[in-house]
């Protein structure tokens, strides 16, 4: 890991640039695909599974039978703590669910607004070197809570043709209504389109590699919704000399394994707990079975120090990490003052992978600095908010003289009209 000291505010954005590339860089190999799902349907999508999957697929479309075999597949060890966490995601995202808000804003002028599900959604869960089944927990808990009546899954297969079981499994725990074996930019273009087998959606959710993540960003210019432009993992945690060396070293390596774009940084006002993670990463890495794709993802993260608490915060912010971890004797300076996070861990007792899996918060979130104006998915990522309004005689008596002014000094007359017909009823009573 680089080590860097008590860097100038003019270098920050430098030092801190994510190891992605730009979307100009895959954007005409994302069309190029986007444009051939369009025009072939699930032809393309067997042609590309084969070439990026290495199977051929005669149907793209899960089973009720691979479905129940899975269920045999999955430990029960694995269910339970499957349950767990979905128990724990259920509590937290219920307990996000809002009133109709309702308001009578002038006299007779009555406003409420009330939220409703996206009908259709679209879940990306990759399947490739770890099949994310948490991710299903962490977007079709929340999506059956808000009442999405469609839930369509794609996953890649494995060279068997097959979905990781515990994929299934949680899937259909979680009541996913279709599955497809379909991966990669293919997926997300078959979610923006529709095929012979995938249905269109309405909003796509879920995160990916690069190319996933700008095929998503490219589905928008298609009148798709996306949930963020989630993309390579990343993690930043904050430490001071009351942190565990042991424990930050392994919270670093959590997030390096996720693939070898992934990227950790520790920025501590400690040179001693800056050494002693760095020792610990080096020990700790030896042992895992993931270890040349962490090596690879370390060698793109860095050791930052930093000379006090306020430089620090500001640094932090400049970053605007996806996972941040606070393990400081001053927590509460930095927990109030954080304005760019996705999701903030806190205390030497709080892993990243917590939430990752089972503490109840949702693991899908904003990264390469898309926290500064994104939020990380929750129970409104699956609603619209609708406004109402009902405006009584006394309402339009109320605001009509307005309506007819502003719609006049911005030449809508037909706006005004509008307005002026409904007043001339009245006073004709």
């Amino acid at each position: 890991m680089k080590k860097i000291y008590s860097p100038d505010r003019s270098e920050w954005n430098r030092i801190l640039e994510r190891p992605t590339q730009t979307v100009a860089d895959i954007e005409q190999t994302v069309e190029a695909i986007f444009k051939e799902v369009r025009a072939n349907g699930d032809a393309t999508l067997r042609k590309y599974t084969e070439k990026f999957d290495g199977v051929v697929l005669e149907n793209i479309v899960v089973s009720k039978e691979e479905i129940a075999a899975a269920n045999t597949l999955v430990s029960e060890d694995l269910k339970s703590a499957i349950q767990l966490a979905k128990k724990n995601i259920e509590v937290f995202h219920r307990a996000q669910k809002t009133q109709r808000v309702s308001v009578e804003t002038a006299n007779g002028v009555q406003c409420w607004q009330e939220k409703r599900p996206i009908q259709k959604v679209g879940l990306y869960i990759p399947g490739g070197t770890a099949p994310l089944f948490s991710t299903i927990l962490m977007l079709a808990v929340p999506a059956t809570i808000a009442g999405c009546e469609e839930l369509i899954l794609c996953s890649p297969p494995n060279k068997e043709g097959k979905i990781n079981p515990a994929i299934l499994y949680t899937a259909n725990l979680c009541g996913v209504t279709k599955i497809f074996k379909s991966g990669g930019i293919q997926a997300i273009a078959s979610m923006t389109f529709g095929t012979e087998s995938i249905p269109q959606v309405y909003k796509i959710f879920g995160p990916g590699n690069q190319f996933v993540t700008v095929a998503k960003q490219i589905a928008t210019k298609h009148g798709i919704s996306i949930d963020m432009p989630a993309g390579p993992s990343e993690l930043l945690v904050l430490a001071d000399d009351s942190a565990k060396a042991a424990f930050v070293a392994s919270d670093l390596l959590s997030q390096a394994e996720h693939g070898v774009d992934s990227q950790v940084i520790l920025v501590s006002t400690s040179k001693d707990m800056i050494d002693a993670v760095e020792k610990e990463v080096e020990k700790q890495l030896q042992k895992l079975p993931r270890k040349e794709i962490a090596e690879k993802a370390i060698a793109n993260s860095k050791l930052i120090y930093v000379e006090d608490d306020r430089t620090a915060n500001d640094l932090i912010n400049t970053y605007g990490p996806e996972h941040y971890i606070v393990c400081v004797e001053n927590e509460g300076f930095f927990v109030d003052n954080i304005k760019n996070a996705g999701s903030v861990f806190i205390g030497n007792y709080t892993p990243e992978s917590a939430g990752d899996y089972a503490s109840g918060t949702n693991h899908t979130l904003p990264t390469n600095g898309y926290a500064k104006q994104y939020s990380g998915v929750n129970l409104d990522s699956f609603m619209k908010s609708m406004t109402f309004q009902k405006i009584s005689e006394a309402g339009i008596k109320e605001i009509g003289a307005a309506i007819e002014i502003m719609a006049e000094a911005e030449g809508l007359q037909a706006h005004k009209n509008a307005v002026t017909l409904r007043l001339n009823s009245l006073n004709n009573e």
